[in-house]
């Protein structure tokens, strides 16, 4: 009797072993697809998203900003569409969309970014609202580049 009750214990030792086994070799580790950066350009659809395509900006009047910290930007208006602009920063082409304001500031917003631009007769800025920071403040154009060194002058005379 002692024989059949070792027999037994071996069956079962050896039916948990089987059994453990073969649930380690179902679990397996997901597979990861290496794909080059063009490769996944190009296959990246459109999104019919405005916020995440880049835009067009042939026929655009193109106004060039100065900023602080020698930063740079770039907008890109059309005339026909003045409820958007294109806005160049660090390399990147963005689309912005108007937002109406009670002061009479001009503000856009890329909501999908978190992008946004004001702009005030005196100077504009560029923020990141998700970040809750500035990336570009002091911005100001050509025109009131002029402005500002005109008005400097004066400001001395008073001190």
């Amino acid at each position: 009797m002692s024989i059949s009750k070792l027999f037994l214990a071996c069956s079962l030792a050896l039916a948990s072993l089987t059994l453990a086994t073969s649930a380690q070799a179902e679990v397996k580790k997901p597979v990861k697809h290496k794909v080059s950066k063009a490769a996944a350009t190009a296959a990246a659809p459109k999104t019919g998203d405005e916020d995440a395509d880049e835009p067009s900006v042939t026929g655009a009047t193109v106004v060039d900003f100065d900023c602080e910290l020698g930063n740079k930007v770039t907008l890109y208006k059309n005339d026909a569409d003045d409820s958007h602009i294109a806005l160049r920063w660090k390399k990147r082409l963005m689309r912005l969309t108007r937002v109406g304001t009670t002061t009479g500031a001009q503000r856009f917003e890329n909501k999908l970014l978190g992008l946004v631009w004001i702009g005030i007769p005196a100077k504009s800025m560029l923020l990141d609202s998700k970040g809750g920071h500035q990336l570009a403040n002091e911005c100001r154009n050509a025109e009131q580049n002029k402005a500002v060194s005109l008005a400097a002058p004066a400001t001395d005379a008073k001190l």
